[in-house]
């Protein structure tokens, strides 16, 4: 019998080491003033500036990118999947009317893999710094035990702050407010277990296949980074006539929207299949889905919502290539939803 260690039960303890060292340099780059410690200690040092805030909040957030690993695995590409767990993470505290100040991450994996690592953290770390955000620490776990065959997880925290003032949604919003649609760049980080099947079981195709209908690749249609919207919104957090965000992940626009909706009122929304991007049409056309598959699914090519005052509304569909969506109303039934009309 051979002699038994860490690394043949499955831990490369030397691999790991190997990756810190290969991203230590690339996590610095994030770095600003507040940040204290190195990489590699027990637990992230941030110090936090109190005094240019006059009541702070503090807002955080947990995700993942979900089973658009599976893609990233099958074109053994993962330059993108970093900046989509970052910018999902930014968008969410941002629909509070949060700025990130720094960023943790979760990867567990079944082998160590010191290249991939560094790219997959060189995608975050690129984010971050678009985002104004530190990486201030993280976990890489290898567990062979757990997860098999080149698999892994994906995980990010992200920490942002708000003043109380410019909180969203606060109560603010109300009949006649205005709905503006925020274009996606593609499925961002939802929708993939659906897409996958469509593509890869009914259809047949292979990362590489060209959809003539989208002009694109199936893998550079379904890797398309998630957009960060913090760059759009960043000057009208503190404009009183902004009145909401709602990302739209999980869910689709109703799912998420209805999140932000009080009571007594409801979003009215006036967004049908003539308007969706090429790829959502194609997926609906070839798997033949209802719309209501279609609107709990995906986020239909609108990433994020902002709810305004009129006043606010040509402005961003000018700025920010804005959609007019819809508008709030009084809802019948006491109770905040979302009617496409």
């Amino acid at each position: 019998m051979s002699k038994m260690d860490y690394k043949s039960a499955g831990v490369d303890i030397a691999a790991g080491e190997q990756a810190v060292l290969s991203i230590k340099q690339m996590v610095k780059s994030t770095y600003n003033q507040n940040v204290m410690g190195e990489l590699g200690s027990f637990g992230g040092l941030y110090r936090f500036d109190q005094g240019a805030f006059q009541s702070p909040i503090l807002v955080s957030s947990t995700d993942g990118v979900g089973t658009k690993l599976r893609v990233a695995i099958m074109a053994n590409k993962y330059d993108t999947i970093g900046q989509d767990l970052v910018n999902h993470c930014v968008n969410d505290i941002l629909v509070q009317g949060a700025l990130p100040l720094f960023f943790l991450d979760y990867i567990g994996l079944a082998k160590m893999n010191p290249e991939m690592m560094s790219t997959i953290i060189g995608g975050m770390v690129k984010a971050c710094i678009a985002n104004d955000c530190a990486l201030i620490g993280g976990e890489m776990a290898e567990m062979s035990g757990i997860y098999h065959d080149g698999d892994f997880d994906l995980v990010g925290t992200i920490i942002g702050v708000v003043d109380q003032v410019n909180l969203l949604p606060a109560g603010r919003i109300s009949k006649g407010d205005v709905l503006i649609g925020i274009p996606s760049s593609g499925l961002h980080t939802n929708g993939y277990s659906l897409a996958r099947k469509i593509i890869f079981d009914h259809l047949k195709l292979n990362i590489d296949s060209y959809v003539e209908d989208c002009g694109a690749s199936v893998g550079d249609l379904l890797l398309s980074v998630h957009i960060s919207y913090l760059p759009l919104l960043r000057p009208y957090l503190a404009n009183p006539s902004l009145h909401g965000l709602a990302h739209i992940t999980g869910g689709g626009i109703a799912g998420n929207l209805k999140r932000i909706i009080p009571d007594g009122l409801c979003a009215l929304v006036s967004y049908h299949e003539e308007e969706y991007p090429p790829l959502f049409k194609w997926l609906q056309h070839t798997a033949d889905l209802d719309a209501d598959v279609m609107r709990e699914s995906f986020n239909l090519g609108i990433g994020m919502i902002a709810v305004v005052r009129e006043n606010l509304v040509e402005e961003l569909l000018q700025i920010i290539g804005g959609i007019l969506l819809g508008e709030i109303g009084e809802s019948r039934f006491g109770k905040g939803g979302v009617h496409f009309v």
